[in-house]
């Protein structure tokens, strides 16, 4: 029995027809490789600006919260509601917490997760205080309010990165009128004394 070699425009054919279905799959797997990894970084974004959005707001409420606390009754209920505020935006951190797996830095992930804790624990206790029977104790409440406002301080370096990743800033929040403070408007050059 004699084996008939095919012609070389057969085997052309067929190179190209592998060569195309190689293309068609390595092109098949970049593509879906960009597609995640465009999709991971936008999710990232996401969690940065939600976040940063959270601990931004929970600042400027407690910032407020401080200076209703220094008019009239320290505990009022003005004071009050700004406290009740700042639960709700840590309750916002709660509900979306597992979305801090989409950051890719761990140590912001745990200094993140951490402040929340540090932050809800005194403040809880606050708010319980609300409702003990005799009124609770000022002391311990101002106490409990000055390790609030000490937790505070790392929110802007903590937003900062977050506004990195999300490219956006969050110092807009610092700009907002505080209560109780006394804004003074910005110079204009164009404007002559």
């Amino acid at each position: 029995m004699r084996l008939s070699l095919p012609d070389a425009g057969a085997n052309a054919t067929l190179a190209a027809v592998v060569l195309g279905a190689v293309l068609a799959t390595v092109s098949g797997v970049l593509a879906n490789l960009l597609e995640a990894f465009l999709r991971r970084r936008e999710r990232e974004r996401w969690a940065a600006l939600l976040f940063g959005g959270v601990l931004s707001g929970l600042k400027v409420i407690m910032e407020g919260a401080d200076a209703a606390r220094g008019r009239g009754e320290p505990y009022g209920p003005v004071t009050r509601r700004m406290l009740y505020a700042a639960r709700r935006e840590l309750d916002i951190y709660d509900r979306n917490r597992e979305a801090l797996m989409e950051l890719r830095d761990a140590g912001l992930r745990a200094e993140m997760h951490s402040l929340a804790v540090r932050l809800a624990m005194p403040l809880d206790g606050l708010i319980e205080s609300f409702t003990a029977g005799a009124g609770g104790d000022d002391v311990v409440r101002d106490r409990a309010f000055a390790f609030i406002l000490e937790l505070l301080e790392q929110i802007p370096p903590m937003t900062a990165r977050l506004g990195r990743i999300a490219r956006v800033r969050f110092d807009h929040y610092d700009a907002m009128p505080r209560p109780g403070v006394r804004q003074t408007p910005a110079h204009d050059p164009t404007t002559v004394a």
